[in-house]
């Protein structure tokens, strides 16, 4: 069975994309390794051995503006645990946690995955319902369940559940997505527009 989901958050900069990939929520073990909240669906291709994250911390923090190395990622029961060839002790690692790790990758970076997009990569498409524009994904929204699609229409904002009954065509190449949203999710838009 296809899914449909995003893979993780973004910020966007000029031709690349800085991607939040994790947090580390706290320090593990006596060896400077870190329990990590995972933002990401590809741990394996963004915490490989060598992969250099950037930090976000407070300017106040002795961390900020540098740059970590991936020296191993483990798996603890369910529970990413995330060595950095920089923390060398649990001194050194709780000088770091809670921060945010980021990486950069260009924007026409694409997933190997089916049915599966970065959040950079559908905001801004357009949203077509029967044959017509209705409007256009601003962000993606990662909920336990599923994704939704924030679609910015001439009446508002409506969540749009990415899931393929709903939303059966992301078309990157036209910058498009097509929707079959069930009865109720737009029709508050299609009176606005009838009245118009």
């Amino acid at each position: 069975m296809a899914r449909r989901f995003a893979l993780t958050w973004w910020t966007p900069i000029s031709s690349s994309t800085t991607l939040r990939v994790g947090r580390l929520v706290k320090a593990h073990g006596l060896k400077g390794a870190f329990k990590l909240e995972l933002y990401t669906d590809s741990p394996k291709l963004r915490f490989v051995e060598g992969a250099v994250l950037k930090l976000q911390v407070p300017e106040t923090s002795p961390w900020f503006g540098k740059t970590v190395t991936v020296q191993e990622l483990r798996w603890y029961n369910t529970m990413p645990v995330l060595f950095l060839n920089e923390c060398e002790d649990r001194n050194a690692a709780d000088t770091l946690v809670k921060a945010i790790l980021l990486v950069d990758v260009e924007n026409d970076e694409v997933t190997n995955e089916e049915d599966a997009w970065f959040d950079h990569q559908l905001v801004g498409l357009k949203v077509i319902r029967d044959a017509v524009e209705v409007g256009t994904v601003v962000r993606v929204d990662h909920l336990p369940a599923h994704d939704l699609l924030a679609v910015e229409t001439a009446a508002g904002e409506v969540l749009v559940p990415f899931v393929k009954a709903i939303v059966p065509v992301v078309d990157m190449k036209n910058r498009s997505v097509t929707i079959t949203p069930p009865l109720g999710l737009f029709e508050e838009i299609a009176d606005t527009n009838e009245e118009a």
